[in-house]
């Protein structure tokens, strides 16, 4: 997992990310399971999406 400081919610963003990857990767080997990595592909980049915009409100919240 990153060492990236922030709030809570970015922390469990992040592990969240860590996560799904985890999970990409573990089923990278497995026949037929092409239609789970895309959701969770997809489900990672939905998560990403909200990360990003969670650093934008942190960061200007610092300003």
């Amino acid at each position: 997992m990153s060492s990236e400081a922030g709030s809570t919610q970015c922390r469990g963003l992040i592990e969240a990310k860590d996560s799904l990857l985890k999970a990409m990767n573990s089923l990278g080997s497995i026949e037929n399971s092409d239609q789970i990595q895309k959701t969770l592909r997809d489900v990672y980049n939905e998560l990403e999406q909200m990360h990003e915009s969670r650093r934008r409100k942190e960061s200007n919240n610092l300003n």
